[in-house]
């Protein structure tokens, strides 16, 4: 779809100010100039649409829009300095001064993704405060920050997912050039910016778009209340507006790829998915500004399509979240089996999940009561990314406990080795890195006395499912917020140190090793054999350029196991037959890393113990 242009306040060249509004509702829409009390009849200017250029408007100038029902702030508002309900305020990106135009952004098959909260991430809840602590997690060897969604939301505190003014940075949080700052600042370290967006529902405070259009739709319902329209009347000009937001936060604010919440929240039965629209204009873009951009689903679907060419019937998307990774793994090592944890608990979940990308593939699903998923052969490993903790599964948890809280740590550990040594696509979750103790919970700042107590109410129910007891906390405390803010290690604590430095030694063996990260486009994939015996997992990697093992005892006693055996063949097919295997990775005894790995042998797991081997194939890859 062509733009036709961007909605919302533009400076232009020589200073006046264009507006842009979609509003079809409207018999007659006035921009309203707040600081100077002044007020403008907008154009009608075909399919619905209002314009207005005027020399009036300056860059910093505060504005609503007065229709018919009141006055109201813009739908795509780029910041609300007074929050949801207040004026919107023009902003000039063109003066900002970019440092990063010799960034270049990783290509997919690279990315280890590091999920923030901005207003979790430190105590003073910032971009800029966010934007000082970088370098820690360049220095760790992460390659893209995955932002929680940063749209305008009711009062100081959220989750991000609230958002109702899609163009606007946070205003809390610094607003959007404190966001450009933030980018600016990732790219000078190394980082790509991935930003999480929700573009399935608007927040329940402080949406106006009603007033103006057709927006959202009641032919569908979300958890969270109506749809989106984007196959109803009216939907051409919503995919529009939805278009010049990505559009927005790649050309004005650097932003290098999306991460699309719940996908299958946006219902749309139109020939052309909006999804596919959205991940074709993300390439497009790409192409034009000579930037690699990329777009990530969440979905639970198990659908291939989602990730598969238009061309093919899919919907085009670079990768998607694979859950099934992360609840099985949850439910061997916790033992949970309450909600979707139903349907995961053994260890061969998780070496479906290992061997094939998810678990579920167009099997029964216990906790759907149908089948689910379809199958994924063929699909690269950079299609899927896994995680072993993120936001969602922390955060809605009543008490909002990590992994390491539940299973212990050293359960943790030897998932997030494992986690980091697939041939996927790791996502780590903010304080994940060292084992961070603190919680994050849920927690909001609605205005609304009455939908806050909705909130506690809804949360309450939504708990029941994992929690058949206890009280949560209560969402609207700024207190549940500060409980959630990263604790991060005191100096000297030397168990955060070491978990820091393998966090990032097995972030190292990805890049030094091609079978630890998935396949480059156009390069051949690495093979997955995967077999279980008893609480031991056994991984065979074969790349182009190195063959692997990964022998992990996902259990709380020792273990034997000869690998070679339940493999059904060795790591050195294919490999370098004049050298043996290395170990490049021990949990249990790092004095065996660098000694020879004799995989026909028996080999002892500690509890809880991990071990990587791994053989070039004929060449010296430590340079990588």
């Amino acid at each position: 779809m062509t733009l036709r242009a961007a909605p919302g306040a533009i400076v232009n060249e020589d200073g006046s100010v264009s507006f842009l509004l979609w509003a079809p509702r409207c018999e007659s829409v006035e921009l309203v100039l707040v600081d100077d009390e002044q007020t403008i009849a907008m154009e009608a200017d075909g399919d619905g649409y209002r314009t207005l250029t005027t020399g009036l408007a300056k860059a910093g100038a505060r504005y609503l829009f007065r229709v018919a029902g009141g006055e109201f702030p813009d739908p795509a508002s780029r910041f609300q300095p007074d929050g949801v309900h207040g004026p919107s305020q023009v902003v000039d990106f063109s003066t900002f001064s970019w440092t990063d135009g010799g960034f270049e952004s990783p290509v997919l098959a690279e990315l280890v993704i590091y999920e923030l909260h901005v207003g979790t991430f430190t105590p003073e809840g910032s971009f800029a405060a966010a934007a000082d602590r970088l370098s820690e997690l360049s220095d760790l060897g992460v390659t893209a920050v995955e932002v929680m969604p940063i749209a305008e939301f009711a009062g100081e505190r959220n989750w991000g997912y609230d958002g109702v003014s899609l163009y606007a940075a946070q205003s809390s949080y610094g607003g959007p050039v404190e966001f450009a700052r933030f980018v600016d600042r990732a790219h000078s370290v190394g980082l790509a910016v991935l930003l999480d967006v929700v573009f399935n529902h608007f927040g329940p405070e402080g949406n106006y778009s009603g007033q103006f259009g057709a927006y959202t739709t009641d032919r569908y319902r979300t958890p969270w209340g109506d749809a989106i329209n984007v196959d109803g009347k009216g939907s051409d000009e919503v995919r529009r507006f939805f278009l010049g937001c990505l559009d927005h936060w790649m050309r004005d604010c650097h932003v290098d790829g999306f991460r699309l919440d719940a996908v299958h929240e946006i219902h749309d039965e139109s020939a052309v998915p909006f999804l596919l629209e959205a991940s074709t204009f993300v390439r497009a873009v790409g192409r034009e500004t000579g930037r690699r951009r990329l777009v990530i689903a969440e979905s639970d679907l198990n659908d291939r399509r989602v990730v598969e060419p238009g061309s093919s019937g899919g919907l085009g998307m670079h990768a998607a979240w694979a859950d099934d990774f992360h609840h099985a793994v949850h439910a061997h090592l916790t033992g949970e089996r309450n909600g979707y944890y139903a349907d995961f608990g053994a260890i061969e979940h998780i070496a479906r999940a290992v061997e094939e990308g998810w678990s579920y593939r167009w099997d029964y699903s216990p906790s759907r009561g149908r089948r689910h998923g379809n199958d994924p052969t063929g699909l690269p490993g950079r299609a899927f990314v896994f995680c072993t903790q993120n936001h969602d599964q922390v955060g809605n948890r009543m008490l909002g406990e990590r992994l390491g809280m539940l299973a212990g740590p050293e359960a943790e550990r030897v998932a997030r080795a494992l986690l980091l040594l697939l041939p996927y696509v790791p996502l780590l979750f903010m304080g994940q890195e060292y084992g961070e103790q603190r919680p994050f919970l849920y927690f909001v700042d609605h205005t609304d006395p009455a939908l806050l107590e909705a909130t506690r109410e809804g949360r309450a129910r939504e708990f029941s499912a994992f929690h058949a007891e206890g009280t949560p906390p209560d969402p609207g405390s700024a207190g549940t917020r500060d409980r959630s803010v990263l604790a991060r290690p005191a100096e000297g604590d030397r168990t955060a140190a070491q978990e820091r430095a393998l966090t990032a030694d097995l972030i190292a063996l990805r890049r030094r090793y091609d079978c630890f990260r998935p396949a480059a486009e156009h390069s051949p994939e690495v093979a997955r054999l995967v077999r279980t015996r008893g609480t031991v997992l056994l991984v065979g990697l074969s790349a182009a350029e190195s063959v692997g093992l990964i022998a992990a005892n996902l259990g709380g006693a020792p273990s034997h196991v000869v690998p070679a055996r339940v493999l059904e063949r060795t790591i050195l097919d294919g490999g370098a037959s004049h050298a043996a295997p290395v170990v490049v990775c021990s949990l249990g005894n790092p004095e065996r890393t660098g000694a020879g790995f004799d995989e026909t042998g028996e080999l002892h797991l500690e509890p809880w113990d991990l071990i990587a081997a791994v053989l070039p194939r004929g060449r010296d890859t430590s340079q990588r």
